[in-house]
């Protein structure tokens, strides 16, 4: 059933993400808005399980519905596979709809068309505009190869495989949790590069939880990377960067996927470099890298080893 919503929420996710921007959940702020103040008056011992709980009240619904409609789904046995899909089907209904939602908030693939096609109509405004969304962080250099490779890898991480990955490990339960970790900690950088307040302590608690939650998805995408582009580049890139990097496991996820994913694409570029095919290559490499994840997922299906 897992196999099937993916499936699912995967193509409703490019085919509405145009005409639907309630995926985007800015009626979530005032919530984590909240979260924040309350995060500020808490001692440094009590971030953290402040950082878990605001993370897991949005859940607790999602949480209730799964489990309701799953056991009901499972209080019956039907002799006929046909009757039990049926009567399954709320809940694959209510799975692709929390997968769509989670997804996001921004279609990846359509963010960088948006891109590629501000670069090739030299509107520099509107290429920095969509750079400094995929980057998180106000970015001059609407040009920038490395720049635009880098925020693709990274933005594919939280916005597809992380969120792939924990619904295949939890379900609707676990897309969801992954989604609110991402939303509260882009909030709270928004939060924090435009007001003076310190918000150092209870970033740095959201931005580790968050890299607790990201870090095996990060490094399957990597090897999905591996196997879609330059393998060897990529396997030596990776060595390389785990030798030398000396930061703790959770941060190291954003710079180890730009890193690896960059290595990936070597030879991806027969035409004369630019920011746009640039763009489009590392776009290129996650569709087939998201090609593979749901390939294995549904050999694991077959044998059993996925749900």
């Amino acid at each position: 059933m897992k196999l099937i919503a993916l499936i699912l929420g995967l193509l409703l996710e490019r085919l509405a993400t145009k005409l639907l921007h309630l995926r985007e959940l800015r009626w979530f702020d005032r919530y984590f808005d909240l979260a924040i103040a309350q995060l500020q008056r808490l001692p440094q011992w009590l971030l953290y399980p402040g950082v878990l709980a605001a993370l897991l009240l949005p859940v607790i619904p999602v949480y209730w519905t799964s489990v309701y409609l799953a056991s009901a789904s499972t209080s019956l046995r039907f002799p006929e596979l046909a009757t039990a899909v049926l009567w399954n089907l709320p809940y694959v209904l209510f799975a692709v709809v929390v997968l769509f939602f989670s997804l996001g908030p921004r279609d990846l693939g359509s963010e960088v068309d948006e891109y590629c096609a501000a670069v090739e109509a030299e509107d520099a405004d509107g290429s920095e505009r969509v750079l400094t969304e995929l980057c998180e962080v106000e970015h001059s250099g609407a040009s920038d190869i490395e720049a635009i490779e880098e925020a693709i890898f990274v933005q594919a991480t939280n916005r597809i495989f992380g969120v792939v990955f924990w619904f295949i490990a939890l379900g609707p339960v676990g897309a969801w949790l992954f989604r609110a970790s991402d939303l509260f900690r882009r909030r709270l950088a928004y939060r924090a590069g435009r007001q003076t307040a310190d918000f150092g302590k209870a970033l740095a608690a959201v931005d580790n939880v968050h890299g607790v939650l990201v870090w095996l998805p990060a490094r399957l995408a990597i090897l999905g990377y591996a196997l879609s582009g330059s393998f060897d580049d990529a396997m030596n890139c990776w060595r390389s960067y785990e030798l030398h990097s000396d930061l703790p496991f959770h941060r190291s996820n954003d710079e180890v996927v730009a890193c690896v994913g960059k290595a990936a694409m070597t030879g991806f570029l027969e035409e004369t470099p630019n920011s746009s095919a640039a763009a489009r290559n590392a776009m290129r490499l996650v569709h087939r890298t998201v090609f593979i994840w749901v390939t294995v997922i549904g050999l694991m299906t077959i044998f059993g080893w996925a749900v």
